[in-house]
C-alpha cells in the first residue's frame, strides 16, 4: 500500500482538509475492506476494476467519483486487482456548498455532477503515474469552485473551535467561538452539513481515539478519556462500540497485528 497527502492551497483550507492518493493491489481475487467512521466527508475518484459496496445484504458498483458522507457505522467496499484513489477532504459544513448540491445525511452518495468530468483526464495521469499532476488538476478545479460560493465566517469559526477540541468542545461553547447563538448555529450547521452539531463533534472524538489506538495499540483508555473529555473510560468504551460495532480492546488487538502489514493505514481512506 502507498498513500500520500497534499496539503490544500491556502484559498482553500476553510473548506478542504487536504487532497489525497492511495494505491493498493487487491490481487486477483475480489477482496473487502472497511471504511471506519470519521469527521470528513470525502469525493473520492477511483481507478482500477471496478469498487462495490455493502447494501441490503449485497454488493452495489459505485461509479467514479462517489462522495463519502459521515457514517455512524463502517463501510464495507470491495474490490480487485490494483486500486488507486484520488480523494479530497472536505469539512462537512462545507462540502455541499462547494459542490453546489442540497445537503444530506446520505452516508455514500452517488454524485451526478460536473466534478465527474474529471474522470477520464485524471485516469490518464494516474496510468502515466503523474499523481502530483492529478492532484494539480482536482486542486485547480475547486479553486475554481471556491470562487462561486461566499465564505461563511461563523461556520468556519465554529469548525475552527470543534477541530482544535477534536471535538469535546460543548454545543453552546462552539457557539460563543462562532460568535452565534445556539439555535442560529444549529440551523446554519444543519443546513450545510445535513448533521447536527453534537453529531459531527461526535465523530470528531472518536475519529482521535480511533487513530490513537491505531498509532498507539497499549494506550490506557482511562487517560485517554480523560484528555478527550468522555466522563470516564465507560464512556469512551460505549461511543467506540457505537461507531465501530467493535470494543475499543478489540480494536487495538486487532491493530496490532495487522499494523505492519499495512503500514500506519487505516483501511483505505485514512484520516491524518
Amino acid at each position: 500500500m502507498h498513500h500520500q497527502e497534499f496539503q490544500a492551497p491556502d484559498a482553500l483550507r476553510d473548506t478542504i482538509k487536504c487532497f489525497w492518493y492511495n494505491r493498493r493491489d487487491f490481487g486477483n481475487r475480489q477482496s473487502s475492506f472497511e471504511v471506519l467512521p470519521d469527521g470528513y466527508t470525502e469525493i473520492i475518484f477511483y481507478f482500477g476494476s471496478g469498487c462495490s459496496i455493502a447494501h441490503h445484504g449485497s454488493m452495489q458498483t459505485l461509479p467514479s467519483p462517489f462522495l463519502m458522507g459521515l457514517q455512524n457505522q463502517p463501510v464495507l467496499l470491495a474490490t480487485q486487482g490494483l486500486f488507486e484513489v484520488i480523494g479530497i477532504r472536505c469539512f462537512p459544513w462545507t462540502v455541499f456548498d462547494l459542490l453546489g448540491l442540497a445537503s444530506g445525511a446520505d452516508g455514500v452518495r452517488i454524485m451526478d455532477h460536473p466534478v465527474a468530468r474529471l474522470q477520464s483526464s485524471l485516469h490518464d495521469a494516474i496510468r502515466a503515474g503523474r499523481i502530483a499532476a492529478a492532484v494539480n488538476e482536482v486542486e485547480q478545479y475547486f479553486m475554481q469552485a471556491r470562487t462561486q460560493i461566499a465564505p461563511d465566517s461563523m461556520l468556519f469559526k465554529a469548525g475552527v473551535a470543534m477541530r482544535d477540541a477534536n471535538g469535546s468542545m460543548p454545543v453552546s461553547q462552539v457557539a460563543s467561538a462562532a460568535h452565534a447563538t445556539v439555535r442560529t448555529l444549529e440551523r446554519k450547521f444543519k443546513q450545510s452539513s445535513g448533521y447536527t452539531v453534537k453529531d459531527v463533534s461526535g465523530l470528531m472524538r472518536f475519529e482521535q481515539v480511533r487513530n490513537r489506538l491505531w498509532t498507539q495499540p497499549d494506550c490506557s483508555l482511562a487517560e485517554l478519556a480523560d484528555e478527550l473529555g468522555y466522563t470516564d473510560q465507560s464512556h469512551l468504551s460505549r461511543e467506540f462500540k457505537r461507531y465501530t460495532g467493535t470494543t475499543p480492546a478489540a480494536f487495538a488487538r486487532k491493530a496490532k497485528k495487522e499494523k505492519n502489514a499495512a503500514g500506519n493505514e487505516i483501511g483505505a481512506f485514512i484520516q491524518a
